[in-house]
């Protein structure tokens, strides 16, 4: 029976990639349809819009007092390593140029932190010619594809670094940079922030209005993500060229997190022609299970305070062990996430989606069965499973992303 199913797995990869004859994926047996899944994975390109770990591995770096922590080869610390991004068929990860909010009070507004940051990407490539390589185009990343690297894309999150100096979007773009996402987790320069209250703005600072327009000049793809309604409402007015929402959920599954994008903001999005990429942070995903994971852990820091103690009070680690065995953290799953792609789908339409996990930036709030970068045939299974076809799921691995990037290069060119 395992052979026949490994039969038929390869006999409907060959007929989705040649022939036009439709085939019902759905009625197939789970363990032929996890082998199709999994040669899907690794015959399409995957790209994600979002991995953190240039600055997991600055902070590791921080910790241990040293200047350099070794390649990501293979590793069981975070979410991403050379090893298993390759069995999870993932091709271009961007590389998230984090730049924390505190980080744009600084005199340099955070550019020396984005250098060195862009600086340990190219040091991973540089490092490793054979497994990874630079990828400023889609051109390049096929390229990449086609000789068996994984492509390192950079995206920087949070504009601040670009300070008050137009200069430095075309700076940031030298340097590699394919999209800013305007602001983090506070009100820059640049515009307002989901998570902050002030509304400086109310949208997009005068100077933001700039960049945007300095952005669609230089082929920078414009990223929503974190940003304002008010100030998201304001860029589709001003932009020349697609947007891309990098790592970003659907609100109508967390009522009132203004994080995610609400169903209006999709629709919009797609009228733009840009790509809302799903987060998989359960905290994207699911509010029930963050309320629950809130309360819990509200409970246990009443029980230490009634103690006397702190959670990292050596006293404590009894209490917190037993306690988390009776109140184990809640996830959301796989399913979760292919709900909120079927929600932008519904919207919007399989064109307007994409992935973007935020691996290594979401701690361990990471959904069941998709706890890593090997993980991704997982979610590609369940999108079969669901009725989507493998040229679907080949526009949502990375063929709608790759319309936005060369669409913003074609605006950048004219």
């Amino acid at each position: 029976m395992q052979s026949r199913n490994l039969m038929i797995a390869i006999l409907l990869l060959a007929a989705a990639c040649g022939t036009k004859e439709k085939i019902d994926y759905t009625a197939l047996p789970e363990e032929a349809l996890r082998k199709v899944a999994d040669s899907l994975a690794q015959a399409y390109i995957i790209t994600d819009g979002h991995v953190d770990l240039p600055y997991r591995l600055k902070v590791i770096n921080f910790r241990l007092e040293k200047e350099f922590l070794g390649i990501p080869i293979q590793s069981d610390d975070g979410d991403f390593d050379y090893e298993r991004a390759k069995k999870g068929g993932l091709d271009a990860p961007f590389m998230s140029i984090y730049i924390p909010a505190s980080n744009q009070l600084k005199p340099d507004m955070g550019k020396v932190l984005a250098d060195s940051l862009i600086d340990m990407v190219r040091g991973i490539a540089d490092a490793h010619p054979d497994k990874f390589g630079l990828a400023g185009t889609p051109a390049e990343v096929d390229a990449h594809f086609k000789a068996g690297r994984i492509a390192l894309p950079m995206g920087m999150e949070n504009g601040a670094p670009i300070g008050h100096d137009i200069a430095n979007v075309k700076y940031f773009y030298n340097r590699g940079i394919r999209y800013v996402t305007l602001t983090h987790s506070k009100d820059n320069q640049i515009c307002d922030s989901s998570y902050d209250t002030l509304n400086t703005w109310n949208g997009l600072s005068p100077f933001g209005e700039e960049v945007v327009r300095e952005m669609n000049r230089v082929g920078i793809m414009v990223d929503i993500s974190h940003v304002s309604d008010s100030t998201f409402y304001d860029v589709l007015k001003i932009t020349k060229a697609p947007v891309i929402a990098s790592h970003s959920s659907l609100r109508h599954f967390t009522p009132g997190w203004l994080r995610n994008m609400s169903d209006e903001m999709v629709v919009a999005l797609k009228e733009n022609g840009g790509v809302i990429q799903i987060s998989f942070g359960s905290a994207f995903l699911d509010s029930e299970v963050t309320k629950t994971n809130n309360e819990n852990r509200a409970k246990l820091q009443a029980i230490l305070e009634e103690k006397g103690l702190k959670m990292r009070d050596p006293l404590a680690e009894s209490i917190i062990e037993e306690f988390r065995k009776e109140n184990p953290s809640l996830y959301a799953d796989v399913k979760t996430v292919a709900d909120h792609i079927d929600r932008a789908v519904e919207l919007a339409g399989v064109d307007y989606v994409g992935f973007g996990s935020d691996f290594d930036g979401v701690g361990d709030t990471l959904p069941t069965g998709l706890k890593d970068v090997s993980q991704y045939p997982n979610l590609i299974y369940e999108l079969l499973r669901r009725g989507y076809s493998p040229e679907d799921i080949e526009k949502i691995c990375y063929k709608n992303v790759w319309r936005v990037w060369n669409k913003v290069i074609e605006v950048s060119e004219k």
